[in-house]
């Protein structure tokens, strides 16, 4: 899968909506390294996520 193709099917991991083209938020996940985007709103408000591979928690 291209990087294009990547960045479209991103979901962000508190709400699952789409986040290509907003003011999302990429970080590794503190724990096992892996790749975690928000969405803007989430961030805001601060909403739990939660690591698909390791189960991490963070607000």
């Amino acid at each position: 899968m291209s990087d294009s193709q990547q960045q479209a099917a991103t979901q962000c991991v508190s709400c699952g909506i789409q986040v290509a083209g907003m003011n999302a938020a990429r970080f590794d996940c503190p724990e096992c390294g892996t790749n975690i985007s928000r969405c803007a709103k989430c961030r805001k408000q601060s909403n739990l996520y939660e690591c698909p591979d390791c189960g991490f928690r963070g607000p």
